[in-house]
């Protein structure tokens, strides 16, 4: 946790010293909503191996890190891109193959886990995924969590309400904390302290935020304190939690970022065929990652007119001439 003043750096920067091989991170978003992208594809081009990903529902950026191979382990409550990919394609292979650890939760619980770090307690008791597989289908075994002091000895317990008559509930599901090396998320604004602000829904990015030790937010535009200090109840991270700054315009793109610009289908359309056959997704990560600097070359490669067509609104926060049908 940094709490000096100005935590402004590059993404490169950022990612080099936060991110290595091996680390537990976690990614904010929701399926194609402000997925921190840019962040996403800096871990693919500097080949940054053998992560531990934590994700609640999220889409776009987990799919892109299993498919470059970035992911070794996993524990998430959903993959899936919306109608491009009710559940992402790449991720789904990984699954149906073994060639990542997978770790399943509800949402609900993984909001808690993340919900729990933030707190700094160890778990916290739930109702959740009671009656289901969730409780007895583990994705690391004893064996994996005995050697890995980072993995908790179980992936939940059982127990029965210690309070005993008091309520009609006779048992309940503890959960263990999530604390992250490091957290990337995108948001709308943010100041050069790290002070922050998320416009429309947040997910669980407010708890994956505080519940890491160290914290990357990438963000759409880098304004004077003064600004979010107009109106500090609409901030929703304190300067004192972040570690690093990065002004990424686009930095969510090809995912949402409300009032800003819409999720682009034409890209999750094209990404959809590249991911869905091996070849190709290398010929897509040649192209589309490897084969561009940073992500402003990305954006240079999509081209103004493609960016214009997915450009928010101002009063509904969305694109309301774009085709949801292509």
């Amino acid at each position: 946790m940094n709490t000096s003043q100005n935590k402004v750096t590059s993404l490169s920067e950022a990612i080099s010293k936060y991110v290595v091989n091996g680390s537990h991170i976690s990614i904010g978003g929701f399926t194609i909503n402000r997925n921190p992208m840019a962040a996403v594809y800096e871990i693919i081009r500097r080949g940054i191996k053998d992560l531990h990903l934590y994700a609640h529902s999220n889409g776009q950026g987990v799919d892109e890190l299993i498919g470059a191979g970035c992911v070794s382990n996993l524990e998430i409550a959903y993959g899936g891109n919306g109608r491009f990919a009710p559940t992402c394609i790449r991720f789904k292979k990984a699954a149906e193959e073994g060639s990542i650890l997978i770790e399943d939760y509800s949402n609900y619980q993984m909001t808690l886990r993340f919900l729990a770090g933030a707190m700094g307690i160890p778990f916290l008791p739930t109702r959740s995924s009671l009656g289901t597989d969730i409780t007895d289908r583990w994705g690391f075994s004893e064996t994996i969590r005995k050697e890995n002091p980072n993995i908790p000895d179980d992936k939940l317990v059982i127990m029965d309400n210690p309070f005993g008559n008091w309520c009609d509930v006779s048992k309940v599901a503890l959960v263990p904390a999530i604390n992250p090396d490091v957290t990337i998320i995108h948001v709308q604004k943010c100041d050069s302290q790290g002070t922050l602000r998320m416009e429309g829904l947040t997910f669980s990015d407010i708890e994956q935020a505080k519940a890491a030790k160290h914290l990357i937010v990438t963000c759409e535009d880098l304004v004077d304190s003064s600004e979010l200090r107009e109106n500090p109840d609409s901030n929703q991270i304190p300067f004192v939690y972040a570690d690093a700054v990065v002004h990424v315009p686009f930095g969510a793109y090809p995912t949402a970022c409300y009032r800003y610009y819409d999720y682009d289908p034409v890209y999750l359309n094209e990404y959809k065929e590249y991911a869905s056959d091996d070849n190709r997704f290398k010929e897509y990560l040649d192209r589309c990652v490897y084969g561009v600097k940073d992500h402003q070359e990305l954006l240079n490669l999509v081209g103004d007119e493609r960016l214009r067509s997915i450009t928010a609104d101002p009063r509904t926060g969305y694109s309301t001439g774009l085709d949801r049908k292509q």
